[in-house]
């Protein structure tokens, strides 16, 4: 099993919700995270609470993922703070949920621009780093890459286009030595969609539980790659 104390994760939106669980359990796990998020200021709260726990292993970077210019820059103080690039975690996203007669072409784009057209930036910028530490890069897609629904015509579409495309890089970049794999949650307790966790959600996937697939990927030997990890809430309530 490899040894994953003292690699180094960056983490797109990672100030909250699946991010920063995979956060906290790769700093449990011993490894150096650093978060991104669209704003300085939460992204240095964010560093300072991991940090209050983990003293020095967290970084905050702010990056729009967006911009290809501001994640390579992200890239760029990763390595330069930390000294390496192990981990690429691509799991910032959002949605814009309405029906098809209703979406605006702002949200569409919105959504497209986020979920997928930035996590081909964060990839790229990535990618040089990677190759440096025989790396790997895990996208945060979603059962929506799967199962298509009313209303998620925009998020559906750059979910389903995720899956696709890191599917697709696992294939150009598994003789570089990179491990590519996507994790396709199901309902996750978060404030995704505007939604305030409660106890209500304890039948949900929490987002530690992602973190600890992140973890697990990690610890997986070598020369077996899970490409593509569905997974669902266990006893979701019946309807």
């Amino acid at each position: 099993m490899p040894n994953i104390t003292d690699k180094v994760a960056l983490i797109t939106g990672g100030s909250k919700g699946i991010g920063l669980g995979i956060a906290e359990i790769l700093l449990e796990a011993g490894l150096k995270v650093a978060v991104t998020s669209r704003s300085k200021e939460v992204a240095q709260a964010t560093a300072d609470q991991l940090n209050a726990k983990y003293p020095g292993k967290a970084l905050g970077i702010a990056s729009d993922v967006r911009d290809l210019a501001a994640e390579q820059k992200a890239v760029e103080q990763v390595v330069a703070h930390f000294g390496q690039l192990d981990v690429l975690v691509a799991n910032a996203g959002l949605g814009h949920f309405a029906p098809i007669q209703e979406l605006t072409p702002e949200q569409w784009q919105s959504t497209i621009d986020t979920n997928l057209t930035g996590v081909f930036h964060s990839v790229k910028a990535a990618i040089p780093a990677l190759k440096d530490t025989e790396g790997y890069i895990i996208t945060i897609a979603s059962l929506a890459g799967t199962n298509f629904f009313p209303t998620a015509s925009a998020y559906n579409a750059s979910k389903f286009g995720l899956v696709g495309f890191t599917q697709a890089i696992m294939l150009d970049l598994r003789h570089e030595g990179i491990k590519v794999s996507t994790i396709m949650p199901g309902s996750v307790a978060t404030e995704f969609n505007n939604h305030n966790p409660s106890d209500a959600d304890a039948w949900k996937i929490q987002p530690e539980d992602i973190g600890q697939m992140v973890a697990d990927l990690l610890r997986m030997h070598p020369r077996t790659l899970p490409s593509k990890v569905e997974v669902r809430p266990s006893r979701p309530p019946k309807r």
